[in-house]
Order: C-alpha cells, then structure tokens, then sequence
C-alpha cells in the first residue's frame, strides 16, 4: 500500500471514529472523578508515513482557563500507554483494521510529549508496518 492510500484513510472523520471526543471526558473522569477537572482535551492526528513507520498523533489541546504546563504533560506517554480508557493498543488495532489485509501494525510505542503551541502538546504513537 502506497503512501498517499495510506494518508487518504485518515480523514477527520475517521480519525474521530477511532479517537471520540468523549473518551476525554471519560479518561478525567476516572482520573478525578469529574471530567472538568481535566486541563486538556485529547483529539487523535494523523502525522504521516515514512518507510514502515506510520505516526499518529495524540494532540492535547489546553481548555479555556487551565494551564497545559510541561510538568502536567512529560509523564503523559507512560500513563496512556496503559490506561484502559485511552487504549492505544486497541487504538492501533483499530487502526490495523482501517489498513485492511495489505498492512499490519507490527509493533507501536509511544513517544516523547513535544511541545508544538503554548496550548498544544503532542504524543506521538509511532506504529512500525510489516
């Protein structure tokens, strides 16, 4: 499968279909028991193909009137990595499935928060393709 097919299957509105909005709600929610709590809203990007490696986006976008500090974000990767409600493994099977039978997710991991805005973080899941 070539890259432009890849690209063209992560389209909003599929990228909203694998990452809803309310998962958000749902992760603060467990995490402090009120979903207002939460200092950002997680919303699931596509960053492209390069070779075998496919990277989706984890982007936290701060909300009104909190802060998206550094410190609250730089530990995110390891605590997403096995949260039930986040999921990236079942994400990326999700994903595996959208590729259908030309493409397999082989392995992922989870990369370093980066700071893109003052109001957006970044983790990137990078996916390895077989």
């Amino acid at each position: 499968m070539d890259t432009s097919t890849i690209d063209a299957l992560f389209t909003p509105e599929a990228l909203q279909q694998l990452f809803p909005k309310e998962r958000t709600n749902d992760f603060f929610e467990a995490l402090f028991g009120d979903a207002d709590e939460g200092a950002y809203d997680i919303e699931l990007g596509y960053g492209g193909v390069k070779g075998n490696n496919l990277t989706m986006e984890l982007k936290l976008h701060e909300r009104p009137g909190c802060c998206l500090a550094c410190n609250l974000t730089q530990g995110l990767p390891q605590v997403f990595s096995r949260h039930p409600i986040i999921n990236v493994s079942g994400l990326v099977a999700d994903v595996n499935k959208l590729l259908g039978d030309n493409v397999k997710c082989k392995e992922w991991s989870l990369g370093y928060t980066e700071q893109r805005q003052k109001e957006m973080h970044v983790i990137p899941i990078n996916i390895t393709l077989d």
